[in-house]
């Protein structure tokens, strides 16, 4: 089963962190990603912008809206997600509690809805 580990922080901690805690996390995030593909389960991740440098799209009574930022101010933001691939819901949590953001961030944890061969 897919699960999604989606990374929620602070990005003002980042913004204003020394190079050298910067490394430190880069570091630790490889280290994670190779446990993941070792174990087999790594599917994909990405590391997201600021949401300073969001687009929102809406369409409302036909009517496109373009919005700069984000849609919602939030003390957390979305900074980058984990997609893997384990048999349930505990192997999921499991990873979530290895990842370095549960150290200072949350991970919201959410099974895909994709039918299998949608993908």
């Amino acid at each position: 089963m897919r699960y999604t580990l989606m990374l929620y922080s602070r990005e003002a901690d980042f913004a204003s962190a020394p190079p050298e805690a910067l490394a430190e996390s880069l570091q630790a995030f490889g280290k994670y990603i190779a446990a993941l593909k070792a174990a087999g389960v790594f599917v994909d991740t990405d590391w997201l912008q600021p949401t300073s440098t969001a687009t929102t799209v809406t369409l409302r009574d036909g009517a496109k809206k373009v919005q700069d930022g984000p849609f919602a101010e939030t003390k957390e933001q979305l900074g980058g997600y984990f997609v893997i691939d384990v048999p349930h819901l505990d192997a999921a949590l499991a990873w979530a509690e290895k990842c370095p953001a549960a150290h200072y961030g949350l991970i919201e944890v959410r099974a895909s809805a994709m039918p299998p061969g949608q993908k």
